[in-house]
């Protein structure tokens, strides 16, 4: 059973004994990880820019106040949440807090729930933020390397596979919807297998059948009417490197034997040619048929997809890995701002549930267009209602929590124990929310 993708961490500043053993009790049944502090100078070490979680911190310490902790995680990482707890009618802290960079507050005595909503809240922006900067540190190391963006179990079920058969010397198999990022996953395992040699892809459903011999196996001088040279094959290019072969279902009956034949021998003859050429690449195609029942069909030979399906990688749709979606199009909207000098237009809780819940047919390639749309302000579907707009802080955070809970039980196909387990939360908690937003579980 998938365990959640985001890990709940957080650190706890109270000096009263009693209220600190309660609230990180009441964290620790959400699922956070706890670790509780009796003064601000003992969680000081703690607060560094990679912490991966959220702080709550009372106002009132011996030592150091919580608006001092607070002005020190605000020099360190202003992107780190701070929960503050203030004394009941201690308005102006609050404010003061707020206006010093907290991400919210709440008054004592406060009830656990209250505490939970924030807490979960700032978890998510915290994990948000994270992601963004892993994937910005990845992008300057390796510019032309595009990220597999996400945090869903889905994804990270991708990732694990990219690590592993990365290094392996075996031809890959990807199979997936189109638009759901199969060249994106084909370069990642080529930067994992540390070849030194260029990646090269080839749509193998762009080629017209009179070319594709010569495009894939290169020709000899005089092979055909206008050879007049010899022409190094993509197999031969990709010398040292990966081959990349998308949508490989179209590759012609006949040209499937001659490239079973060149994955088995890892050698080639260029049409029109006697020499056998060595080569050294590895191979990854890509599908967005059902290999086996077109082979079962005979519109693809079986041997083939044996000898390159030995490992496959799976690529879930877009509709399957809906939580990713905030990740995913917050990336986008900052590429296309760039690339369109633009600011990213802001979005409510209330559109978010909606593109959680929309379908994506089109998949991640679907919303990156939409997300260029939404850039430079044309993109009028799924406009919120006036009613949503104008709705209170409250409810559109109503809003956004219903939207993850039929995000998460979409994924789950329905099964509460399996969503609760995705949102780190308790199954009675999910199913109390499941009943208070009238939303369908099993």
């Amino acid at each position: 059973m998938d365990k959640p993708a985001t890990t709940l961490s957080a650190i706890l500043i109270e000096d009263e004994q009693a209220v600190r053993r309660a609230t990180a009790q009441a964290l620790e049944l959400e699922g956070f990880t706890v670790t509780a502090c009796a003064s601000a100078e003992e969680a000081l070490p703690l607060l560094t820019r990679d912490f991966p979680g959220v702080l709550v911190t009372d106002v009132r310490l011996p030592g150091w106040s919580g608006l001092q902790v607070l002005a020190h995680v605000v020099g360190i990482d202003a992107d780190l949440p701070v929960i503050v707890v203030t004394g009941h009618g201690d308005v102006g802290m609050a404010v003061e807090a707020m206006r010093a960079g907290a991400y919210d507050f709440v008054e004592k005595p406060f009830g656990s729930d209250s505490l939970l909503d924030i807490a979960l809240r700032a978890q998510e922006k915290r994990s948000l933020v994270l992601e963004n900067r892993r994937l910005r540190e990845a992008w300057a190391q390796d510019p032309e390397l595009p990220p597999l963006v996400g945090q869903s179990p889905a994804i990270e079920r991708v990732r694990t596979l990219i690590r592993s058969l990365g290094p392996a010397d075996v031809d890959v198999l990807i199979n997936g919807q189109t638009g759901s990022g199969k060249e994106v996953v084909a370069r990642q395992l080529h930067a994992a297998s540390g070849r030194k040699g260029p990646f090269v892809a080839l749509n193998c459903g762009a080629l017209p059948e009179t070319v594709f011999e010569s495009e894939i196996f290169g020709h000899e001088a005089g092979a055909f009417t206008g050879a007049q040279k010899r022409r190094i094959g993509k197999l031969e290019y990709a010398h040292g490197g990966t081959l990349f072969l998308d949508e490989i279902e179209s590759m012609p009956l006949a040209l499937q034997v001659k490239l079973l034949r060149v994955l088995q021998e890892r050698r080639l003859e260029r049409l029109g040619g006697n020499e056998s050429v060595a080569i050294d690449c590895r191979v990854v195609a890509a599908s967005k048929a059902d290999l086996l029942k077109l082979s079962a069909e005979g519109q693809f030979r079986e041997d083939l997809y044996y000898r390159i399906g030995v490992v496959s990688i799976d690529l879930p749709s877009l509709n399957q890995r809906s939580s990713d979606i905030p990740l995913l199009l917050a990336h986008f909207c900052q590429a296309a701002a760039v690339r369109y000098r633009r600011d990213v237009p802001a979005w409510t809780a209330a559109q978010m549930q909606q593109w959680q819940q929309r379908d994506w047919p089109g998949n991640v390639r679907e919303l990156r267009n939409f997300a260029d749309r939404w850039v430079l302000g044309v993109e009028q579907i799924a406009a919120v209602p006036a009613a949503a707009m104008s709705a209170s802080l409250p409810e559109q955070v109503e809003q956004f929590e219903a939207g993850l809970i039929a995000a998460a039980l979409k994924d789950s196909e329905g099964s509460v124990a399996q969503a609760a387990e995705r949102l780190g939360i308790p199954k009675k908690t999910l199913y109390d929310k499941i009943r208070k937003y009238q939303l369908a579980g099993t």
